[in-house]
């Protein structure tokens, strides 16, 4: 039964200290020198701890509740209310923020962006409010296994190497003495190094197109998915697409020129749109073009998508560890090489290759456009074929 403040203004001592339960752990410990101390019992990592908010009557049985309340709404979140408040400059994620602003100056933009997204998604909503010593190797181990759980195992190890780099730099400045993430390696789930699993038939890229564009999806979702197809080009090239990036969409000749800091071989890429291509474009923005990116977070339109949207969708149209986003890459190549193998080196300029031998790659800088363009607007009817217009997709049920 819940205490009544009658109860607790007529406890009196007796010859050994004793408690008076309310609900929820909270009760009133009275000492044998009269003293009433409102104190609460609580288990986390099933380990036993007392609570104290103070005493009777400084502090009101409705306030003592209203404290038991807030340390519950703690604990739900796996926050242990007893521990110390870490200062604003003390926590995980301020120290990992002040790290990531010192090394984002040898990264490119797009790197830099996919390192701090990885941690906000996983580690900051987990621990970052602790300081690193409060952050224990389960606690590491518990956010990389739900990584791995979508699974990304290669993403999670990636994590885990950030992770470990913000422990040691806490360490360096002052401000930890242990790296957990360091710990968890050995037992994280192996990886298995090969190729990313992509599907090289024609027919079955359009089957599993269709079956991806026909699940409950964002529409951003859908139409990164279809410019993915139609392009090939790198997934975190779709995912940080701006509009200023798109030319001529009006014209016979529209072009997506991608900008040298996005590529992986840190030149600038000109990719011919087909009309398939421009339809999408059309078609997503009025839902993104206010904005700068094509293809953004649903939370922000000044970050770009999760860079496992796309991943998932296909995941959920029973593609898991058949095709890959990037898997998109080795489908149009190997569709394009079998019918046109005289176009090897056009198609490779296609997927912003670095060509092999390094003297051609000095000297030789022909764009092939117009043959480009060709062969996207092939490649765009052989794999749209019959299927309905981008405005149609794009308003299809969400998930």
């Amino acid at each position: 039964m819940p205490l009544t403040i009658t109860q607790v203004r007529a406890a009196v001592p007796r010859e050994k200290a004793f408690r008076l339960p309310d609900t929820g752990g909270l009760h009133l410990f009275v000492t044998v020198a009269g003293a009433k101390v409102w104190r609460m019992r609580y288990k986390i990592a099933g380990v036993e701890k007392l609570l104290t908010f103070g005493r009777f009557p400084e502090v009101t049985l409705a306030q003592a509740r209203d404290a038991r309340d807030a340390a519950k709404a703690q604990l739900r979140k796996g926050i242990d209310p007893s521990a110390p408040v870490a200062a604003p400059n003390e926590t995980f994620e301020a120290i990992a923020r002040e790290w990531h602003a010192q090394q984002k100056t040898r990264w490119t933009p797009i790197h830099a962006d996919d390192v701090l997204s990885s941690m906000e998604e996983g580690a900051f909503a987990a621990f970052g409010k602790k300081t690193p010593d409060q952050i224990t190797v389960p606690m590491v181990l518990e956010t990389l296994r739900k990584i791995e759980a979508r699974p990304a195992i290669e993403t999670a190890r990636r994590v885990r190497q950030r992770l470990s780099a913000v422990f040691v730099y806490a360490i360096a400045t002052g401000r930890g003495t242990v790296d957990p993430a360091a710990v968890v390696q050995k037992a994280m789930a192996p990886l298995t190094k090969g190729r990313q699993p992509a599907l090289t038939n024609l027919d079955d890229l359009r089957k599993m197109l269709a079956k991806a564009e026909s699940e409950p999806g964002h529409p951003t979702t859908r139409m990164a998915l279809r410019l993915l197809a139609l392009t090939a080009v790198r997934p975190g090239e779709i995912r940080h697409a701006e509009w200023v990036e798109f030319e001529g969409l009006d014209t016979s000749e529209p072009v997506w020129r991608i900008p040298a800091v996005r590529m992986k071989m840190k030149r600038e890429h000109v990719v011919p749109l087909a009309p398939a291509a421009v339809e999408v474009l059309y078609a997503i923005r009025p839902f993104t073009g206010r904005g700068p990116l094509v293809f953004p977070s649903s939370r922000s339109a000044h970050q770009p998508m999760s860079e496992n949207a796309i991943g998932y969708m296909l995941n959920r149209a029973g593609y898991h560890r058949l095709h890959v986003p990037h898997g998109w890459r080795a489908g149009f190549s190997s569709v394009m090489n079998e019918r046109f193998p005289d176009d090897r080196a056009v198609i490779d300029l296609m997927l912003a290759h670095a060509p092999e031998n390094r003297t051609e790659a000095a000297y030789n800088r022909a764009t092939r456009l117009d043959r480009r363009r060709e062969l996207a607007l092939i490649w765009a009817d052989l794999l749209m074929e019959g299927f309905p217009p981008a405005a149609d997709i794009v308003l299809t049920p969400r998930r």
